[in-house]
């Protein structure tokens, strides 16, 4: 029988999800969690969506049903579309300490293959400026890029600012998006704190840390389609997610 939320993980909070997802899209919700063996997450499916997780400390071991398989150690980033279905699992080698995005797909896109993308911190290219340094996931800080991991568009950044020191990161012009402090103070907030920005015609986010600092930042374009999401499954119309659940009783999922 498969194990429930409590006994999956240690420690769980909600970073972003409770706002609606017409003030959040592209983005779905994000939940950070700590957990250890025995608990994790068995094989469960989804559809119609995509995952990035990043591991910040410890080892997650996945799998899922197409074979694919691979261990993603602190610092790497795990980038899965779902599209039409996936069954896969994740579950922990000793304590894990993790960060995991929905990020929503357009309907046109909901039904395309399944498909992993294994990013490691090895190859992560980094962007150095006074007193900060910005790793560039997917996206662009300053001079250095890296093309996107996941099927829709969307910038990933792990910016790093010693005390006293200011970055400057553009925004791309239309782009939703949000800084999630992990660690110290800066004019945008503290640890734990949720800044957000919306669409607009393009500027610079100025940073100021007060102490050294670390956040991760999340933007891309805005979907505006419906959503209706229950559980696992995230589509357009509440007849998609019915389909859904047959499909996945029936093992029709990720035929």
């Amino acid at each position: 029988m498969p194990r429930g939320p409590t006994e999956q993980v240690s420690n769980k909070q909600q970073v972003i999800g409770a706002e609606g997802w017409e003030l959040t899209s592209p983005f779905l919700f994000m939940s950070e969690d700590w957990f250890e063996p025995p608990g994790g997450f068995e094989t469960h499916p989804h559809r119609g969506m995509q995952t990035v997780t990043v591991v910040l400390e410890g080892a997650l071991e996945h799998r899922d049903h197409t074979g694919a398989h691979g261990v993603l150690q602190a610092g790497d980033v795990q980038w899965m579309t779902a599209g039409r279905g996936v069954l896969h699992s994740e579950m922990p080698h000793g304590p894990v300490h993790t960060l995991q995005l929905w990020l929503n797909l357009p309907r046109a896109m909901k039904m395309i293959p399944a498909r992993y993308q294994d990013q490691r911190l090895k190859d992560v290219p980094v962007r150095k400026a006074e007193g900060a340094e910005v790793r560039v996931y997917a996206g662009r800080s300053g001079g250095v890029s890296h093309p996107h991991g996941s099927d829709y568009p969307m910038s990933l950044l792990d910016i790093r600012i010693e005390a006293g020191a200011r970055l400057a990161q553009q925004v791309a012009p239309g782009d939703r998006g949000f800084v999630y402090v992990l660690e110290g103070e800066a004019d945008m907030g503290r640890a734990g704190d949720v800044a957000w920005f919306d669409p607009g015609p393009g500027d610079e986010l100025v940073i100021t840390a007060a102490t050294s600092f670390r956040a991760l930042l999340f933007a891309g374009e805005p979907i505006r389609e419906p959503v209706v999401a229950y559980g696992p499954f995230v589509m357009s119309t509440r007849e998609e997610i019915m389909q859904a659940f047959q499909d996945y009783q029936t093992g029709r999922l990720v035929a």
